[in-house]
């Protein structure tokens, strides 16, 4: 198993459990506990657990990073916000690609009162959807994310390079202007990363709480994205580096 790969099933277990120990992690990846420590080690320097005597534990504090269904919940106000947002750039008629996400997901809630095609990989997204007369639903399916709501599956990789919609509306973990987009989950990011190829337009929403920090996992460079959708609380030095790349910044009103 690849650093990497352990590092993100680390974080997937401490993202459940709340605690992680040297010794089990080393039986289960099959890997000495100095490697495990080194891990851990790692993943306290880029900020994502607090290492303890004998293993580790999530970091003090508001952490977003995590996207689990309590941590998904915060913020929905600037959520909502975003979404009406993002209601008001689409067009009647239009093919858009929604990714996975409590973002997304509130946009989804709004649609329905004009003619949309929508693709999705979240049965969250799907099941708020499908009694939507006026929206063309298609959902690409295959094997759950973790504990998310999104699915992913070789046929859904595959058929994502025949598709091609109007707009991409992208969720994203993190957002950095030089490391770019990120996440924790490599399945997620090679979704992510397929269906930015296959839109014309690809626009992430994303609240200010994102910004300005990294995931482990980058699928897209700043530069791959149109325009961004988010909230007033952005901080403003990372507005002006925004705006340095000429990369349109939507705010949306609460």
């Amino acid at each position: 198993m690849l650093s990497v790969e352990r590092y993100e099933k680390i974080l997937e277990e401490l993202n459940k459990q709340g605690v992680v120990k040297v010794a089990e992690l080393s039986k289960k990846f099959s890997v000495t506990e100095k490697t495990i420590r080194g891990d851990l080690e790692y993943l306290e320097k880029k900020g994502y657990l607090k290492r303890v005597h004998g293993g580790a534990i999530l970091p003090e504090g508001d952490v977003d990073l995590f996207p689990i269904n309590k941590r998904q919940a915060k913020h929905s106000k600037e959520k909502m916000a975003i979404a009406r947002a993002a209601l008001a750039t689409i067009q009647s008629g239009e093919t858009i690609l929604m990714d996975g996400g409590s973002t997304t997901l509130a946009l989804a809630q709004l649609l329905g009162d004009f003619p949309v095609t929508v693709i999705t990989n979240d049965i969250k997204i799907a099941n708020s959807l499908f009694e939507k007369e006026k929206v063309h639903l298609l959902v690409l399916g295959g094997m759950r994310i973790g504990i998310s709501s999104s699915l992913i599956s070789s046929e859904a990789l595959e058929m994502l390079k025949t598709i091609h919609v109007d707009r991409l509306f992208l969720g994203t973990t993190a957002v950095d202007v030089t490391s770019g987009l990120s996440v924790f989950n490599s399945l997620h990011a090679d979704w992510k990363k397929r269906a930015i190829q296959c839109a014309d337009r690809v626009t992430l929403l994303a609240d200010s709480t994102k910004f300005g920090k990294v995931a482990l996992l980058q699928f897209a460079s700043i530069e791959e994205v149109d325009e961004i959708i988010t909230d007033h609380q952005i901080n403003q030095a990372i507005l002006e580096q925004l705006k340095h790349l000429n990369l349109p910044v939507i705010i949306a009103n609460d």
